[in-house]
């Protein structure tokens, strides 16, 4: 399949009369499905200058606006790799005075992030405006690897290691980690491949076993590497990570 017909397949809208709000301010490039729920919960989603429901669904020429700026699904497909600083979190709103990707990058478009790297934590971070990738790269289903490099505030066991490999109980979300890939690359460092995003998981996997995370940056995701990109910088994703990209997600759930 080339590659202009797997970007169309991605551009492409359902040809139904009407389509789910969530799936809509997706496509527009607003949001996750999930985030887009939040939302509309908020009070934040307007159709036809009426506050939106959870399930509502929408006619293509209807007036949608989140937060007051009307949503119009992008005919461009973007994908920016992105080396996000430590200090900047990955949220649609600023909490607390903290500043956003979105306020730190100022893409002259609307994009937002693939998935999310806590305020403390830097390295690689996608941002994109179409929510169908975003959902089929970030459904932990599709089993879709993440790369971490990884320092701790003590020297590192190969029982840490043994143990961070199969799988550790996170007792404050009652839940057990995935078996992974882990390899020592230092005295205190270490490399892991997840391919889960449980909330700070690397963090409360750490704490499970008596350690504390000093630094985290991710350098992967899929196929997609942080490579020489400096802190703070950003790039479009080449038409050749693209295709390899398409190409690994072309059979995954969104």
């Amino acid at each position: 399949m080339s590659e202009n017909r797997m970007r169309k397949e991605f551009r492409q809208r359902e040809e139904k009369e009407d389509i789910r709000l969530n799936k809509y301010l997706s496509e527009a490039g607003v949001c996750s499905r999930r985030e887009a729920d939040r939302l509309i919960e908020e009070g934040r989603v307007q159709v036809d200058g009426f506050p939106a429901v959870t399930g509502q669904r929408v006619k293509k020429d209807q007036k949608i606006e989140v937060d007051g700026r009307s949503a119009v699904p992008e005919k461009e497909m973007i994908l920016l790799a992105v080396n996000k600083p430590r200090g900047i979190v990955c949220s649609s709103r600023s909490q607390g005075g903290d500043r956003t990707i979105e306020e730190f990058l100022h893409y002259p478009k609307r994009v937002y992030s693939v998935g999310r790297l806590d305020k403390d934590s830097e390295g690689l971070l996608l941002m994109t405006n179409n929510g169908e990738i975003l959902n089929k790269i970030m459904r932990a289903g599709n089993y879709h690897e993440k790369e971490y490099l990884v320092e701790v505030d003590r020297p590192i066991t190969e029982s840490f290691v043994k143990k961070m490999a199969e799988g550790v109980y996170l007792r404050e979300l009652k839940v057990m980690t995935r078996p992974c890939r882990v390899e020592k690359t230092g005295k205190r460092s270490f490399r892991i491949v997840l391919t889960q995003g449980l909330n700070r998981q690397i963090r409360r996997m750490c704490r499970e076993q008596g350690y504390q995370v000093r630094s985290l940056k991710r350098v992967r995701i899929m196929n997609i590497s942080l490579g020489n990109l400096k802190t703070g910088e950003y790039r479009p994703v080449t038409d050749e990570e693209m295709e390899t990209l398409y190409e690994m997600i072309r059979k995954s759930r969104s």
